[in-house]
């Protein structure tokens, strides 16, 4: 027995079809939003706050550019594991249990983070943050993971406008973990941001314990390869790869191009990083609204927000070919730029996966949404493995500039291939539309003419 009656259609519900959302949320998906927000932003949070102060930490500890990269890369190669694995098998481990433990992880791997500073220099402080972080890196993917498919489940009909809404508190942990981590580092040490951070993110697994309803639900047969065989899908993925190859490249290099071009500390880097959160942060709302009431502006909002970012990052060093010099002023309104194009084309990209899973047949239930979940997931993941590792063998090989050139290109051509496919499709779903209208008419004739 489903213990959320308000989440079942009704009798006047045609089959299928997916039932009208209440006209007044119910207290079970007030307190489902809550939880989940303070998932988001507790998650985000005790992600961000390496940016600022980490990279120079770990140059002291005998950590390289490359290797650098690389511990952020191995995060987003585990969280990319994860994803797909638990994505896949989210009904048969639980939503509410997956989510509660990986909170619980990953709130145990942020307080080890913070230990590492007295270990060593060299080859066993380096083993040891990969491990720390790849351990941390299935938590998050568990959370997340769980947290996406139980907001689709809850909020059939308005994926986009909760998941913008949401988006708040996941800017707002962008947007206070590095002035946070950077200004509690400056303050206290390598030690204190992680130890506050890690209990904070402890609170919140009793809170979620609580609050988290329990969805259960049938295991499906279908597979995430079957997903991959649909153009659109295959390209919206792309997309996805490379918003995050971006952020996982700022991660690894900002700060530090920061602090060498216009000699800033830790806890200043932190606030320059607003520049690329808050935007982000305070559109998404307003963009989920309008991607859910107007669905056919999914695919131009995504295309749009690709060029915008593909621009963000060419003006961002600048691209040493535009023979511009470098300046505070426009390295933030760039970051500025790329935050906002970063929610034009991140927050369609969900609901419009979980349209074409259904338009392939698959079931509407949470082993879908958690497949769909997954598969979000691990590209975003992959582009987080990505955008370290090349940004940061590029920066150290040629510089930031033209890191970020290669970046902004990723962008620019998701947004020309996701163009070309719904120019494509656009005349192929009116001839589908037609006939399926000359269809319906002939059998209404032959009806008629039998009668």
């Amino acid at each position: 027995m489903d213990p959320h009656p308000e989440l079942q259609p009704t009798e006047n519900d045609a089959p299928g079809e997916t039932p009208e959302p209440p006209q007044r949320m119910t207290k079970r998906q007030i307190l489902t939003l809550i939880s989940i927000a303070s998932v988001n932003f507790s998650s985000m949070i005790c992600y961000s706050i390496l940016g600022p102060f980490f990279p120079n930490e770990a140059v002291k500890k005998g950590a390289s550019q490359t290797v650098i990269g690389l511990i952020f890369g191995c995060y987003a190669i585990c969280n990319l594991l994860g994803a797909l694995i638990l994505g896949k098998y989210i009904v048969q481990i639980g939503a509410k249990f997956m989510l509660v433990m990986g909170l619980f992880v990953s709130s145990v791997c942020t307080i080890l983070f913070g230990l590492l500073n007295r270990v060593p220099a060299g080859a066993a402080f380096i083993s040891l943050c990969f491990i720390v972080r790849s351990v941390d890196a299935v938590g998050f993917a568990a959370a997340m993971t769980s947290s996406f498919a139980m907001t689709a489940k809850i909020f059939p009909n308005n994926v986009a406008t909760v998941l913008g809404s949401l988006e708040i508190f996941t800017g707002l942990g962008l947007i206070m973990g590095p002035p946070v981590g950077g200004w509690f580092y400056q303050s206290f040490g390598y030690e204190v941001p992680f130890m506050l951070l890690g209990c904070f993110l402890l609170v919140m697994v009793p809170f979620n314990i609580y609050v988290l309803p329990v969805i259960e639900a049938e295991p499906s047969k279908d597979s995430f390869l079957r997903l991959l065989m649909k153009t659109k899908i295959v390209l919206l993925c792309y997309v996805i790869f490379t918003l995050s190859a971006g952020l996982g490249y700022l991660d690894a290099t900002l700060s530090l191009f920061a602090i060498d071009t216009f000699g800033l500390s830790p806890g200043y880097v932190g606030l320059i990083m607003l520049g690329l959160s808050l935007p982000y942060c305070l559109a998404s709302p307003l963009l989920g609204y309008f991607t859910d009431k107007y669905p056919v502006t999914r695919s131009w909002f995504m295309v749009i927000g690709g060029t915008a970012t593909g621009i963000g990052f060419w003006f961002l060093g600048p691209a040493p070919f535009f023979n511009i010099s470098s300046h505070l002023w426009l390295l933030v309104l760039m970051l500025a730029i790329i935050g906002f194009s970063l929610g034009m084309t991140a927050i369609p990209t969900f609901p419009e996966i979980i349209t074409c899973a259904y338009d392939l047949g698959y079931e509407e239930g949470l082993s879908t949404l958690g497949m769909v979940s997954g598969l979000f997931g691990a590209f975003w993941s992959l582009g987080m493995f990505y955008g370290p590792i090349v940004g940061g063998l590029i920066t150290q090989n040629l510089n930031f500039q033209w890191a970020a050139v290669v970046q902004g290109s990723l962008a620019f051509l998701g947004a020309f291939f996701l163009a070309v496919c719904y120019f494509y499709q656009q005349p192929q779903e009116r001839s589908d539309r037609r006939a399926t209208g000359d269809r319906q008419t002939d059998e209404t004739t032959a009806l008629l003419s039998a009668g």
